[in-house]
C-alpha cells in the first residue's frame, strides 16, 4: 500500500519540522517546503529518509505566490502523486508595536499567513474532492481569538486562518476533505 502524502509548508524549521518527524515516524511520505532554509530542508529531508524510511521532498515555495505554489503541487504530483495530507504551517511574525507598523509589514504578514494558507488549500483541494478523501490542517494561534500587544498584524493573519479554515471546512466537508486549524 503506497504511503499517504503529506504537504507541510514551512516545514524546515521549528514546528513544520517537528510535524514533519512525527508524521514520517507515522510512515507519511513527506514534502517539506521552505522559501529560505534550503541547508535546514535537505538536512532534515537526509535525515527522514535515513531514520524513517519513507519518501521525502525537499520544494523551495513562496506560498504566497499562486504560481509558485502551483509548481511546487504540480512538482509533488509527478515525483509522489497526488497530496493527501496538507499541514500549512509557513507564517512570518514582523512583531512590533502597532503604530510603529508599516502597511508593507502588515500585509507581507496577511500574504504569507492567510493568503499562503488559502494558495496551497485552494490548489491540493481539486485532487482531494477528485479522491472524496483529504486532510487540510492550517496551524493558527491563540492570537488569533485573543490578540496580543506588538502582534496586531499576526493576530490578523491568525484570525484570518481561523475564518478561512471555518468557511473551508463546511465548504469541502461534503467532498470527503476535513478542514481544522490548531
Amino acid at each position: 500500500m503506497k504511503n499517504k502524502v503529506v504537504l507541510i509548508t514551512g516545514s524546515a524549521k521549528g514546528i513544520g519540522k517537528a510535524i514533519a518527524k512525527e508524521l514520517a515516524k507515522n510512515g507519511y511520505d513527506i514534502v517539506i517546503n521552505y522559501l529560505h532554509s534550503k541547508q535546514e530542508a535537505l538536512s532534515l529531508q537526509k535525515e527522514l529518509i535515513a531514520s524513517c524510511g519513507v519518501d521525502v521532498l525537499a520544494i523551495q515555495a513562496d506560498v504566497s505566490s499562486v504560481e509558485q505554489v502551483d509548481a511546487m503541487v504540480s512538482e509533488i504530483e509527478e515525483k509522489m502523486g497526488s497530496v493527501d495530507v496538507l499541514v500549512n504551517n509557513a507564517a512570518i511574525d514582523l512583531s512590533n508595536l502597532f503604530h510603529l507598523k508599516t502597511s508593507e509589514e502588515f500585509q507581507q504578514t496577511m500574504n504569507v499567513n492567510v493568503v499562503g494558507a488559502f494558495n496551497c488549500a485552494k490548489r491540493v483541494s481539486h485532487h482531494m474532492m477528485e479522491k472524496e478523501y483529504g486532510r487540510i490542517i492550517n496551524i493558527s494561534s491563540v492570537v488569533g481569538i485573543f490578540g496580543n500587544a506588538g502582534q496586531a498584524n499576526y493576530a490578523a493573519s491568525k484570525a484570518g486562518v481561523i475564518g478561512l479554515t471555518k468557511s473551508a471546512a463546511k465548504e469541502l466537508a461534503s467532498r470527503g476533505i476535513t478542514v481544522n486549524a490548531c
